[in-house]
């Protein structure tokens, strides 16, 4: 099946690549400061007065030109036609390259002189510099990044510094030691909200944000402003297009597709996308056999209205429906585990079956526009509503045995090993048990929100603000189990009978109101030294279930020298809440049965957390290419926080405000062009992140469930000069595993840590379009088309995301590493249409 993949690869790759004899140009347009020249115009002049052959410069100043030759390969342009090649940008002298070309292809780097004539600023761009906590993400990258969970814009936040993720199935990720749930998400500057009740990768569906919609994104991974909702980790600010012409893709690949249409003029606009994808063939390669059925849907819509053309005033719609559903019928599990002194294999049979269904939907009505030129508003309408169900009945029956290794086999320590006959012999049973997992869980959850939003400007002076009321609700019902017997004793086992090793109830309801609000001023100071940019401002919020009042001042400073080197610095403080919604509020008592109730707890305060991060950004360019290199320093205490554990990717808290910590690290990152015309980036992230249990002080200081003390990240592009529409695209992490402990056990907890978490996931994209080849310029409709071949973890690293615990007579537990997936691949094709 693999060799055919790849076949069938080659052969689309052969058959797209037919082209008569070209010329290649490529490099950049610099202006006399040595930097990159965006927009600016490249092309054939001898083409003029037939089809125009040019192309423009990116953000970089890099261009690339191919030039199609009418003569065979044998008569070549030197003994005859020359090439004349024209720069030209507004502002800028033109310059004219006449060309005897002697190779296929050449580099040729081109400075520009600024024209005499008086003409309006000209803004000359590179690499974008930062001027406040946001960093700029290019998401056009997401489109040839190999990714597993479906190529959403959180692909590329996994390779940021201080960003992680421990789980390729799912979408979530983790900045600078918080949890999952301590990630804001804006799309046009409206909230999004996620499931709730997921505990596994696997049961995830598409990540809300539909890339090919995506315009502009921004990522902050701490410090962010006042007008940032209260989270307490990072922000991810994302912007929807408007398109203004036709445009339309179609995506296929193993794992599902997508439909994408866009059209729009001056006046209105209008986009629908749907996705679908399908996990199964990924699953495959889990240590769990059995029958997978995930089945994930969504639709989305945007559409915007211009009310007249004498005003800037704009009514917008975004809307979103997914119905993701996930279904397992287990058969067996074999795994290998421990060292050469202790190896141990579990081997479980299942019977039954998981059946869960998430159903989300979400609308806003929006509308704003300027009511003086300086004056900026706007309103929103939203509201998001989740239907979820969790129901599974599994029952298992385990062995736990003795596993003779070799050197070799405990080196890897995974469920590929095998066992020679003779050490067959040697197995001794250590224990013989069976379990019943049993779970009726469903959950309904509404929210409604109405805000409005203000900006100011006037000279070098900004101001926005914003107030919004918001309504929840939410019911809760939960109902789950767990039964163990080992050698035939149910555990636990007490004088005074026999209970469930483990069991929940639920059943509450709540209804609350929020009231939000913020301002924020931002200044700029211009002179020869130096451009300062002061930002301050403070967030407000209550909440009617507990009438806690959180006051959140923020405040940051950027300088950016007037020195010969490119340099500037950035530091930013605050005071940052993470205000509970619902998961965190679950407190939980347990009564004479063994059985766990929930309630919630009304006295739950909002976890507080102080923050300082100082960063710098040099930009530089080194062989001809422009870099950017950035480190941040950052340090958080939180002097008020709810302790939580993590299985996968469900995140449990205590319900209580029963913790303290801090963490302070460096994040690294080194992004530019390392091969010329392609964006590639390094980062090194090294942090220290520890908790103390107010309730158990003895404890002393444990590491956070997030800690990853070192992560290396790179994502790196390359090509054949040759053959510059074939891309190579590599994505490598390295981290540290994370802390874990025995379930339910506070001596436990976070005293063991798991393997390091290692992937390499390499694609090999082809681009066929009118740049790349004549025959496409008589393709009206079709802009281009690409077919790609990915490999997800190239060398089959046997991840660990969870352990399950299995326990003998005396009550002693062992864990069994819960593996991700292997090796696998896809073969994708996309069709963009104009």
């Amino acid at each position: 099946m693999q060799r055919q993949l790849l076949y069938i690869f080659i052969v689309l790759l052969c058959v797209s690549s037919v082209h008569a004899r070209r010329v290649r140009l490529y490099g950049y347009v610099l202006d006399e400061q040595n930097r990159g020249i965006e927009a600016c115009n490249v092309f054939w002049k001898e083409s003029v007065s037939t089809t125009a052959v040019g192309t423009s410069t990116n953000k970089n100043g890099y261009y690339d030109l191919v030039v199609e030759s009418q003569k065979s390969k044998d008569e070549s342009l030197e003994g005859g036609d020359s090439v004349t090649i024209v720069y030209s940008m507004l502002g800028y002298e033109t310059v004219e390259m006449r060309l005897l070309p002697t190779r296929d292809v050449l580099n040729i780097n081109i400075e520009l002189r600024e024209s005499g004539e008086q003409l309006a600023e000209v803004e000359v761009k590179g690499i974008q510099k930062q001027q406040d906590m946001m960093e700029r993400v290019d998401a056009s990258t997401r489109r040839v990044i190999p990714d597993l969970s479906g190529g959403g814009i959180e692909s590329l936040l996994i390779t940021f510094s201080g960003v992680s993720q421990t789980n390729e199935m799912s979408s979530q990720y983790n900045v600078r030691g918080g949890s999952f749930d301590e990630n804001a998400v804006y799309v046009n500057g409206i909230e999004i909200h996620r499931p709730l009740l997921v505990r596994a990768g696997q049961q995830e569906g598409l990540s809300f944000v539909n890339p090919e919609m995506v315009d502009n994104v921004l990522f902050s991974a701490g410090g962010f402003d006042a007008r940032f909702g209260d989270k307490a980790s990072s922000v991810l600010d994302i912007r929807y297009k408007q398109p203004t012409a036709f445009e339309a893709s179609l995506t296929v690949g193993f794992q599902g597709g997508s439909i994408y249409m866009g059209v729009g003029d001056s006046m209105y606009s209008q986009m629908h996308g749907i996705r679908y994808k399908s996990s199964q063939y990924m699953l495959g390669s889990l240590q769990t056999k059995g029958n997978y059925r995930p089945h994930f849907l969504d639709y989305q819509t945007h559409m915007t209205w211009r009310l007249n053309k004498q005003s800037d005033w704009t009514l917008a719609f975004l809307a979103n429906y997914s119905l993701n559903s996930y279904g397992f019928t287990p058969d067996s599990m074999s795994s290998s585990f421990g060292t050469m002194q202790t190896a141990r294999n579990l081997t479980i049979y299942y019977d039954g079956q998981e059946q869960d269904m998430f159903q989300t939907a979400f609308g806003a009505l929006s509308a704003n526009g300027h009511i003086s030129p300086e004056v900026k508003i706007g309103f929103d309408l939203s509201g998001f509503y989740t239907n979820e169900r969790e129901t599974y009945d599994i029952r298992g029956e385990y062995i736990l045995s003795d596993h003779p290794m070799d050197g070799s086999q405990a080196s890897h320590s995974d469920n590929s090993q095998v066992v020679s006959s003779d050490a067959a012999e040697t197995v001794s049973v250590l224990g013989k048990g069976t379990y019943h997992e049993h779970a009726r869980n469903t959950l309904a959850a509404g929210v409604a929100t109405l805000q409005h939003t203000g900006e100011w400007k006037h000279d070098a002076n900004s101001m926005r603000w914003g107030v919004s009321g918001q309504v929840e609700k939410i019911t809760d019902r939960i109902n789950e189990w767990e039964w163990r017997d080992s050698a035939g004793y149910s555990l636990p086992n007490t004088e005074h009978g026999m209970k469930l090793f483990y069991a929940m109830r639920s059943d509450v309801s709540i209804v609350s109101g929020r009231a939000q609000a913020y301002i924020q001023d931002s200044y700029t100071w211009r002179t020869e030294q130096a451009k300062v940019i002061l930002t301050g401002g403070a967030r407000l919020h209550w909440w009617s279930f507990n009438n806690e009042v959180l006051v959140s001042p923020r405040a940051s400073v950027v300088i950016m020298p007037g020195w010969k080197r490119d340099v500037s610095f950035r530091i930013a403080t605050g005071l940052y809440y993470q205000a509970p919604f619902y998961k965190e509020m679950r407190d939980t008592l347990t009564d004479e049965f063994g059985i766990t109730r929930i309630h919630l707890n009304d006295k739950l305060k909002a976890a507080r957390t102080t923050q300082l991060v100082f960063g710098t950004d040099y930009y530089f360019r080194a062989l001809g290419r422009p870099f950017k290199l950035t480190a941040e320093a950052y340090a958080k205490y939180m002097d008020r926080g709810t302790s939580y554990t993590v299985d996968n990717v469900r995140v449990r808290y205590s319900g209580k405000n029963d913790l303290r910590g801090y963490t302070i690290g460096v994040d690294i990152k080194l992004y530019g062009e390392l091969v010329p015309g392609a964006d590639s980036w390094i980062s090194f992230s090294t942090m220290r992140s520890r908790e103390q249990l107010l309730d158990h002080p003895e404890l002393g200081w444990l590491h956070a469930p997030q800690e990853q003390r070192y992560q290396f990240a790179m994502f790196f592009q390359d090509y054949l000069p040759q053959l510059p529409q074939l891309h190579a695209h590599l994505k490598f992490v390295w981290a540290e595993g994370l802390p874990y402990g025995a379930p339910r056990s506070i001596e436990l907890r976070g005293k063991g840590r798991m393997p390091d978490y290692r992937r390499i996931d390499l694609g090999l994209t082809h681009v066929s379009n009118a740049h790349n080849y004549a025959y496409m310029r008589k393709a009206k409709h079709i802009k281009q088309w690409t077919i790609g071949f990915e490999v997800f973890n190239l060398v089959d690293w046997r991840n660990v995301n969870s352990y399950f615990w299995v326990s003998d007579a005396d009550g002693y537990q062992w864990a069994s590493p819960n593996y991700l997936t292997g090796r696998r691949y896809n073969i994708k094709l996309a069709i963009d249409f104009q």
